[in-house]
């Protein structure tokens, strides 16, 4: 018997559906995950009534682009990203990653959930390619836990970086693998945890972490076994790489990519802040996605992604946090409202910005459909039950409640939501997340972080 949840006097309900339908003083009726209507005055009777009067409700935010492991070298200056190259940069934060354990990535996994969740999301991808030799594989696995814990919708990225620094990584040898055990750990994660069924709540991507750093046949490989295995697939892609791609291969990255074919509506980049006009146009025609990561292209002083060419060539885009590291918090409203300011202050020369609203299906159905989900992403009949609001009834907004579907970035709606609830249950409201302790979970993580990092690596002292 699945419980049945009645959302009740909304005060607007902003669905980011095809016909970009926004329903005022409305409610929604939820059966198990799945919505099950959304009008005006619904009478069925249902197990919980949530009374929404004053709140404007938006479907989750997706977020397809995050490192949690990086949250514990926060607000940390030995390693200031905005004053440095990627590849300095690279070298610098390895040296602390290079003591991460499984205990460190379970508690600063639940850090990035839990501030995500805050703020609206209720699907994230991570990209795990933190393996020091001494933590062994199942790093994924503690993120799951954390995952389950918190309530978030999870899709894992196993990576890898399989190239040593004598050949040209960046990477210290303790944190290299082999393409085997990358591959057998993928194909063991996948056998465990992947769900491809309407609203599953766990999923496994294949994600090698960048091409800089992996051998080819890394790359090779992992196509072939997630095709083989019907899963994702994802890397690092444009973020300041191609000079040295050039030098080793005698061609840019997105190139060698298709050359071996890791591109297809099965493949999604990250960042793409070098990508050409020209290459616009492959990742259209292979119908590749990108991950717009706002926070690092703003921190260290990068080129603003131009959207508009994007999209008018046909690009597929969604909005990541990107690490802690680059980013300092896990907060997608934020990014949302960054990437629209950034489109504002780049792209009314070249045609016009993208208007918050816009930015907005980037960050909702643009991401669902990017990692293969059609079964979220939007507030409509049949979909899962993925939703935050927003209290409108404060001092601060009053005067500026004319138009619900720009909202957020417009106006900087970038703090805790009110409630949020993914795939049917409340996982968050009124400031508290629910059926968990966050005081000691929070003073654990300290802990942890001090054992682990702080009295070990040389950059927190």
């Amino acid at each position: 018997m699945y419980k049945s949840t009645l959302i009740k006097n909304a005060a607007a309900i902003v669905s980011c559906d095809d016909n970009d339908a926004v329903y005022y003083d409305s409610d929604i009726l939820i059966r198990g995950t799945e919505i099950i209507q959304i009008r005006k005055n619904i009478k069925e009777p249902a197990d919980e009534i949530i009374d929404a009067s004053g709140k404007f409700i938006y479907p989750g935010l997706v977020n397809t682009h995050h490192h949690f492991f990086q949250t514990f070298v926060r607000n940390l200056a030995t390693v200031d990203y905005p004053n440095m190259s990627v590849i300095n940069w690279i070298n610098e934060i390895y040296e602390i990653f290079k003591y991460m354990d499984e205990d460190a990535i379970y508690y600063s996994s639940l850090s990035a959930i839990a501030d995500l969740i805050k703020h609206g999301s209720t699907t994230a991808f991570d990209h795990q390619y933190c393996y020091p030799k001494h933590t062994g594989k199942h790093l994924v696995d503690r993120q799951m836990d954390a995952a389950h814990l918190l309530g978030i919708r999870y899709h894992a990225g196993r990576g890898a970086n399989t190239l040593p620094k004598s050949k040209g990584s960046t990477v210290p040898d303790e944190m290299v693998e082999t393409t085997d055990e990358f591959l057998r750990d993928c194909e063991r994660l996948i056998d465990k945890y992947h769900d491809s069924d309407p609203f599953s709540m766990r999923q496994i991507v294949v994600a090698p972490c960048q091409p800089i750093n992996c051998y080819k046949e890394t790359f090779i490989e992992s196509i072939s076994l997630a095709r083989d295995k019907g899963v994702y697939l994802h890397t690092h892609l444009g973020e300041g790489e191609n000079e040295p791609m050039f030098e080793r291969w005698g061609k840019r990255t997105l190139d060698w990519c298709e050359d071996i074919g890791f591109t297809g509506p099965d493949v999604w980049y990250a960042h793409g802040w070098e990508l050409t006009p020209e290459e616009y146009r492959v990742m259209a025609r292979t119908k590749t996605g990108l991950s717009h990561c706002p926070a690092p292209a703003v921190l260290g002083g990068f080129p603003i992604i131009d959207i508009p060419s994007m999209n008018n060539a046909g690009m597929s885009l969604s909005l990541g946090c990107d690490g802690s590291a680059t980013n300092d918090s896990s907060n997608l409203l934020d990014s949302l409202r960054m990437a629209y300011l950034m489109q504002s202050f780049h792209s009314k020369e070249r045609g016009g910005s993208p208007s918050s609203y816009e930015m907005l299906k980037i960050a909702t159905v643009g991401g669902a459909k990017m990692m293969g989900r059609n079964d979220i992403g939007t507030l409509e009949t049949g979909k899962g039950a993925d939703l935050f609001m927003i209290d409108t009834e404060k001092l601060e907004y009053s005067g500026a409640l004319h138009d619900p579907a720009n909202f957020l970035a417009r106006m900087g709606a970038a703090g805790p939501v009110w409630l949020t609830m993914i795939n049917g249950k409340v996982v968050y409201k009124g400031g508290v997340l629910q059926g968990i302790d966050e005081r000691k979970l929070a003073e654990e993580a300290e802990r942890t972080c001090t054992r682990v990092i702080r009295t070990q690596s040389s950059k927190y002292r």
